[in-house]
């Protein structure tokens, strides 16, 4: 399985977007400072995960949420995960 997920820094009040077929170790590789773009957020916390069969299809949704560029509609995802369709 792999996984598009959304991570929020509430020190940097940012989110960021990425996969990944192993959730509780990249959260922990992002916490313990390996990764440069999100190294100064620390600590970040998974607020939102989709999951995938196929690796292809989480990079693409990945990409996809980075395309937006809006962190309106980041949050209006995140926000729509707790409602029922």
């Amino acid at each position: 399985m792999y996984y598009t997920y959304i991570l929020y820094s509430e020190k940097k009040d940012q989110y960021y977007i990425g996969y990944t077929s192993d959730m509780v170790q990249r959260l922990i590789h992002h916490n313990l400072g390996h990764t440069r773009s999100t190294k100064s957020g620390i600590p970040w916390q998974v607020v939102y995960t989709e999951i995938f069969m196929e690796k292809s299809l989480a990079i693409r949704r990945e990409r996809e949420i980075k395309r937006w560029k809006s962190r309106k509609l980041i949050e209006e995802l995140i926000q729509s995960r707790g409602r029922p369709d």
